[in-house]
C-alpha cells in the first residue's frame, strides 16, 4: 500500500513539472498564457476566437445538461420516459 501511494505521489510530481511551461516557450507566449502551455501561441486573432466559441459552446451544453438533468420538465403521461418507467 505504501509503495502504491509513493509511486502514486511520485508520478503526480512528475507529471505537474512536465505542464510547467520551460522559460522559453513562457517568453514566446503571450501575456494571457504566460506559464501555462508549451510550444506555439496562437497565431492570430482567429485562434482566440476559435477557442473562446468552443468555451461557450461547452459551457452551455454544461448548463442545460445539468438543468435538464435536475428539472426534465416532461410532466406528459404519454412521454416515451412513462413506457420505460412504467415496465420496471
Amino acid at each position: 500500500m505504501k509503495r502504491k501511494t509513493t509511486t502514486s505521489l511520485l508520478l503526480l510530481l512528475l507529471l505537474h513539472l512536465a505542464a510547467i511551461a520551460c522559460p522559453v516557450c513562457e517568453r514566446n507566449q503571450p501575456r494571457v498564457l504566460k506559464g501555462i502551455t508549451h510550444g506555439a501561441g496562437p497565431n492570430n486573432r482567429w485562434d482566440y476566437i476559435i477557442v473562446w466559441t468552443a468555451v461557450v459552446i461547452v459551457l452551455a451544453t454544461l448548463f442545460f445538461s445539468v438543468k435538464w438533468l435536475i428539472r426534465p420538465g416532461e410532466k406528459s403521461a404519454s412521454h416515451i420516459k412513462r413506457s420505460i418507467l412504467n415496465n420496471l
